[in-house]
């Protein structure tokens, strides 16, 4: 334990004071510390012996994913986001279910071993996108406005979405859906999932922004426990939304808009501790993964999987959201821009836990291909990000973009 310990607090240590310099390369926080994670871990040198299991994994993806979620909702423009919100609703409404429903079509091309609910739950798991994974282009000062917030927005808000089509899918495989009753459930689940989600994020961050209101006017926060508030509302709102029965990736999205609101004078300083702890977490999960899940799963690949995963991260994910972006006065590049930059990460894995618990029969290949998916979005997504927001900005600096830069 202790030597585990030594060399992630080693690895955290020498990575924060390289991190700003490796933003600037081609290599992103994801990719170094998975392959940190590959190459120290079992299947490489043998130093760094993780045992983490699918809950802790599942615990770990969720809180880092909860955290960013707020942080990214709360660094939102408010203003730019409600003269676009345009893009984000044509993304959710129109390119997600595209998304499920060609990447089910494509599986039942290459998956001749899965049965057709077991496609439509891999389908449903390899949707959402990941608001981690993607920091790099949304956070990007450099990248048009209305792009980076509109992509913030559907990584905020796809995953919450795909809860509830995937319980449906989950409860149908295993037979706990009721004969005739499809419909009922499913929008039994959609109101649970999502209205309990908004109602919880939105409730605890008003209440939690009306307490801190009273304690700044008394003069009773000091600098050592101004570090806390945001990071335990975000994690109180996943985790109470969830206690309840509803999405908590939701209620930390929700939250986190309504904080942007809210605390506009103060925001930076109190987002501070938040980032730097999801940042630090986010590191944790992808070494544990790529210490623990790929040396474990790396060898079970298959050329099917290989290529279902390629597919999801290409063609999949890219053509609805181009066909989505229709008549939005976007240009081809800024929509192919778009649709690549949906990242797999955190929200499959969480997705693939849960799907591995249910213990299907198809389980296995399902949680493997999540997995491939994860591994070529983490390796495609890190090493392009930095070289195609240059090139996407001298189209857009060069005249032939739709994009606003603020």
């Amino acid at each position: 334990m202790y030597e585990n310990l030594a060399i992630l607090t080693a690895f955290i240590l020498i990575y924060s004071m390289l991190a700003g310099g490796l933003e600037r390369t081609p290599v992103n926080g994801a990719l170094v510390y998975t392959a940190f994670g590959l190459v120290l871990g079992p299947l490489g040198l043998g130093f760094l012996i993780l045992n983490v299991d699918a809950e802790l994994m599942r615990t770990l993806a969720e809180l880092t994913l909860a955290l960013v979620l707020f942080t990214d909702a709360a660094n939102a423009d408010l203003g730019v986001l409600k003269r676009s919100i345009g893009l984000p609703r044509r993304l959710l409404l129109v390119g997600l279910p595209l998304t499920i429903l060609l990447g089910f079509g494509v599986g039942v091309l290459i998956f001749g071993d899965l049965s057709l609910l077991e496609i439509a739950i891999l389908a449903t798991l390899l949707a959402p996108t990941d608001a981690a994974l993607g920091k790099a282009v949304v956070t990007n000062k450099s990248v048009p406005v209305n792009i980076r917030e509109s992509l913030n927005v559907e990584s905020g808000l796809n995953d919450g979405i795909c809860v509830p089509i995937l319980l449906l899918f989950l409860a149908l495989a295993t037979g706990a859906a009721e004969s005739g009753g499809h419909m009922t459930l499913a929008f039994e689940l959609f109101a649970e999932e999502i209205g309990i989600g908004f109602v919880v994020g939105v409730g605890l961050t008003a209440m939690g922004a009306l307490l801190f209101k009273q304690a700044d006017k008394r003069g009773w926060l000091t600098e050592t426990w101004l570090q806390l508030p945001v990071v335990s509302l975000s994690v109180a709102c996943f985790a109470v939304a969830q206690s309840f029965g509803g999405s908590g990736f939701i209620a930390a999205f929700a939250g986190g808009l309504l904080f942007s609101g809210i605390a506009r004078k103060r925001k930076h300083v109190l987002l501070l501790a938040a980032e730097g702890t999801g940042e630090t977490l986010a590191l944790i999960t992808w070494v544990a993964f790529g210490a623990s899940v790929m040396s474990k799963a790396i060898g079970y690949f298959t050329w099917e999987v290989f290529i279902y995963a390629l597919l999801s991260l290409t063609l999949i994910r890219m053509l609805p959201v181009f066909l989505s972006l229709f008549g939005t006065g976007l240009h081809g590049d800024e929509k192919l821009f778009m649709g690549w930059f949906g990242p797999r990460g955190l929200a499959s894995i969480v997705f693939a836990v849960i799907v591995l618990n249910e213990q299907l029969p198809g389980g296995g290949t399902i949680v493997i291909t999540a997995v491939c998916t994860i591994v070529l979005s983490v390796l495609a997504h890190g090493l392009s990000a930095n070289p195609l927001v240059a090139l996407l900005l001298a189209k857009v600096w060069g005249g032939t973009g739709a994009g606003s830069r603020d």
